[in-house]
């Protein structure tokens, strides 16, 4: 609307392609999504990628490239009406020989029914649709609709791209070097972020962007991070990984990162207790006590204080021995389960608390193991009759379990030489 204010972001628009700051994974000569655009054809297409990376920008210059009819939508807001509504004006504008380009944000927003609702007339080529996600398509976005579009994944914005970015929005604007390099290393790979805090930073300024302005408008950032979305999930299993394999620097970064971010450090806590089960288990029980212990400091200390002791037990774990032995032992018990259904327990296994269940010889023939020499009753059978015999559990060569290994086929070799 004339003589409405528009926000740096959206007056730095670049125009042209050729104008259009970062995504080279995409837009380099000889790519496709280039070469769709400088041959003006239009396809469906989702882009996706974090706040901030040129989603919006760049479906704009793809229809403007083919002179087409430019209609946004936010899911957020938008519901079947409007793209109705959408839908009747590209038919009015495709009669009189022009494409039209439907063009939805947040597309992960939309119900399956709403993205339904489009999906006919993409089909028959009434509109063109460009989705703008930053959830990952394969679990927000219909099947009907991800295989009539093709995905195009761009990344945050460099720290190089975003001072080209910045110095190119500042114009006359005089912004010392200095003062550049920290708001764009604020921005956090996000553009829109990044023009906010220039535009901030203009006018506060006095003739010129300092070192201090930019200070100023940079305090208090957040980097990227989504607590229940993809990022969320990645960065925890990043910290996951890093713990299993004995990288304590590595695992502490994403510590950081996910304190720094939001994350509740009970989540931090729980899966770390997931992790001393599954990675360290039995080579070195302590994990698991101190992860428990951690917890409990966090618990009567709170944030900061308490965050490091969850650190002091991320170390540990990261540089402890490890085993899944249990792990994948429990695994293989699970599928005997599932396989030979529900085998009766051994007669002689059975709890007899009632005469009849004496009288029917439950419990008869046990051996006791505390009466038999060592407290072992070699070669006695606590598996189901009708089950081949097992060994899920086979320790490591790796800490506590090597005294485990040695203790444990003593104890098998013994059962085997039982008549």
């Amino acid at each position: 609307m004339s003589g409405q204010w528009r926000p740096l972001a959206d007056r730095a628009r670049p125009q042209r392609l050729e104008d259009f700051v970062g995504q080279t994974q995409l837009l380099a000569p000889g790519k496709p999504l280039h070469e769709a655009i400088a041959q003006r054809r239009l396809h469906s297409m989702i882009f996706w990628g974090p706040p901030g990376c040129g989603k919006t920008t760049l479906a704009r210059l793809v229809a403007a490239s083919a002179d087409a009819e430019f209609i946004p939508l936010s899911a957020v807001q938008a519901g079947i009406k409007d793209i109705r509504e959408a839908v009747a004006r590209a038919q009015q504008v495709g009669a009189a020989g022009h494409p039209t380009v439907l063009f939805l944000d947040e597309v992960h927003r939309f119900n399956k029914a709403q993205q339904d609702s489009f999906l006919p007339h993409v089909e028959d080529g009434t509109l063109t649709f460009i989705g703008a996600t930053t959830e990952n398509p394969s679990f927000e976005i219909n099947s009907a609709l991800l295989s009539r579009a093709r995905v195009y994944v761009l990344k945050p914005l460099t720290v190089e791209e975003l001072q080209t970015l910045l110095r190119r929005a500042a114009g006359d604007t005089a912004i010392d070097d200095d003062a550049l390099l920290l708001l764009a290393q604020a921005a956090d790979g996000d553009a829109r972020r990044g023009l906010n805090m220039l535009e901030l930073a203009t006018g506060m300024a006095e003739g010129r962007i300092t070192l201090a302005v930019a200070r100023e408008v940079a305090s208090g950032g957040r980097r990227r991070f989504d607590k229940g979305g993809e990022q969320f999930y990645d960065q925890i299993s990043a910290l996951h990984k890093s713990v299993r394999g004995s990288d304590p620097d590595a695992a502490l970064y994403w510590f950081a990162r996910m304190l720094d971010g939001g994350c509740d450090p009970h989540y931090l806590a729980r899966r770390m207790l997931r992790m001393a089960s599954e990675d360290i288990g039995l080579a070195d029980p302590r994990a698991l006590s101190m992860t428990l212990e951690a917890w409990q400091a966090y618990e009567r200390l709170g944030s900061p204080e308490g965050e490091l002791a969850l650190a002091q037990a991320l170390v540990f774990m990261a540089i402890a021995a490890k085993s899944n032995a249990v792990y994948t032992a429990l695994a293989e018990a699970r599928q005997d389960v599932e396989k030979y259904g529900t085998l009766a327990v051994p007669v002689q296994l059975r709890n007899a608390p009632t005469k009849l269940m004496q009288e029917l010889g439950y419990g008869a023939n046990y051996r006791y193991a505390h009466d038999e020499p060592g407290a072992f009753a070699a070669g006695e059978r606590y598996l189901p009759e009708d089950m081949p015999a097992r060994h899920y559990y086979h320790p490591v060569p790796r800490g506590l379990e090597i005294r485990i290994a040695e203790a444990l086929g003593k104890l098998r070799q013994a059962s085997k030489q039982d008549p």
